[in-house]
């Protein structure tokens, strides 16, 4: 079957979930891939939406974490304070998505300024919300984003949220508790980080190839000694996508 590389992404990325996570969910492709991975495999994945929805069930996609859908069929409703202090910052949190415009080397996020002077940048983005909260805390971490040389520089203009900073022990040394970026799913593959944090390429998609992946990497990429291919989305993962959650496109 023919599919878009959006909905490879998304694909790829509901695939990670497991079965009884505890997922922080954000709009857009991230939300499509959690609500994917609860009408497969992972019925009993507990969505938490920001601003104070707990074991959420939406009949339909919802389109903001505002979203009056989300209620319906939730565990609880509280607030955005509560789901920040006794559920993230407990740990109770196993899986959040993350997005930004350059994720570097070290799984580091920026979602603030493009260019090296942050009073006078060449670009400036709507910065963390809750994310670098979410970066320190949550025990796994995904990011979807297409895979090109500009959005993977060796290092980031400005670090929104943390990965690995620079590898090594420095997160550790921060205090944060949480696992970092564990993977990040791009429409060449996949990448993890290795002992030292560093992103290597560990799958590929089918029709991708090691010499793209590098070449739209800002740092000389490893590759992971046992490399994968992914496999390709099936029927029913598209069905769902398509008919089901977003049947008028509005993430795909």
């Amino acid at each position: 079957m023919e599919y878009t590389l959006s909905e490879l992404l998304i694909i790829n990325a509901a695939r990670l979930l497991k079965d009884g996570d505890t997922v922080f969910v954000g709009v857009g492709s991230p939300n499509l891939a959690c609500n994917l991975a609860m009408r497969t495999h992972a019925p009993s994945l507990l969505m938490i939406y920001e601003a104070g929805v707990i074991g959420s069930r939406p009949s339909r996609l919802p389109l903001s974490i505002g979203d009056p859908t989300l209620v319906s069929g939730a565990a609880a409703v509280t607030s955005m304070y509560d789901i920040f202090a006794f559920y993230l910052q407990r740990g109770n949190v196993d899986v959040a998505f993350l997005g930004g415009a350059q994720i570097d080397k070290f799984g580091n996020i920026n979602a603030t300024v493009i260019g090296s002077d942050y009073a006078h940048p060449k670009v400036r983005m709507p910065g963390s919300g809750g994310s670098m909260e979410i970066a320190g805390w949550a025990n796994r971490c995904y990011v979807m984003t297409p895979h090109q040389k500009r959005r993977f520089p060796e290092k980031c203009d400005f670090v929104t949220s943390a990965g690995f900073l620079g590898g090594g022990g420095q997160r550790e040394a921060t205090g944060a508790r949480g696992g970092g970026t564990q993977c990040v799913v791009t429409d060449l593959g996949l990448m993890e980080p290795d002992a030292n944090g560093e992103l290597v390429l560990t799958a590929l998609h089918t029709g991708a190839s090691v010499e793209q992946a590098r070449a739209n990497t800002g740092w000389e990429l490893k590759v992971a000694e046992h490399l994968h291919y992914t496999e390709s989305p099936s029927e029913k993962e598209l069905h769902i996508l398509r008919e089901e959650l977003d049947p008028q496109g509005t993430y795909r």
